[in-house]
């Protein structure tokens, strides 16, 4: 019987740049692509220290398969991959079911897979929502890089209640407000 292991991301050879793979859709109303690429191609090192790959496919429930093959076959490091589920009851199941496929893809790879899903009915507004898109791809790009080559920003943003797409949360007081509840 044919082994199940998915093969590990190669490391990349001294000197070779680590490489951050980008995976967007057709059916997102947004270029959700473009915005975390160009987010990556503004951070330090780019182009020296990593470089990214990118693909694109039809719709979000395609991304667990594009996010696993830009691991096991180009070779990322972590994978950013964007979608937009529609507003439909179905949609959302559908969502769901991506999420569980792309949960998967992480757990057979053992590479991260940033799931950056825009749902079409966050807000009426398309000036809002395209702000939502646009905030939410930058942010997440930020963030693989982060986990790549400056892990202490998250660990400083950790329990800070920050968001992608809409304002940040802000972080809980304790019940005396002084300080975080223990």
């Amino acid at each position: 019987m044919p082994s199940t292991k998915s093969p590990s991301p190669r490391p990349p050879a001294p000197g070779e740049p680590v490489r951050i793979g980008v995976v967007d859709t057709m059916f997102a109303r947004y270029d959700m692509g473009a915005a975390a690429r160009d987010e990556l191609a503004q951070c330090p090192g780019h182009g020296d220290a990593f470089t990214v790959v990118a693909a694109t496919v039809p719709g979000f429930k395609d991304l667990a398969v594009a996010a696993k093959n830009l691991i096991e076959r180009d070779h990322c490091a972590i994978v950013v991959a964007l979608g937009m589920p529609g507003s439909a009851p179905i949609d959302k199941q559908c969502a769901h079911e991506a999420s569980q496929g792309i949960m998967m893809a992480q757990l057979l790879t053992s590479t991260p897979i940033l799931e950056v899903f825009v749902h079409e009915d966050e807000a009426d507004d398309p000036a809002v929502l395209a702000r939502v898109f646009e905030d939410r791809s930058r942010r997440h790009a930020r963030n693989a890089y982060w986990m790549l080559f400056e892990p202490e920003q998250l660990r400083a943003r950790a329990g800070q209640g920050v968001r992608q797409g809409f304002a940040d949360a802000g972080p809980l007081a304790s019940s005396d407000g002084v300080g975080p509840v223990r």
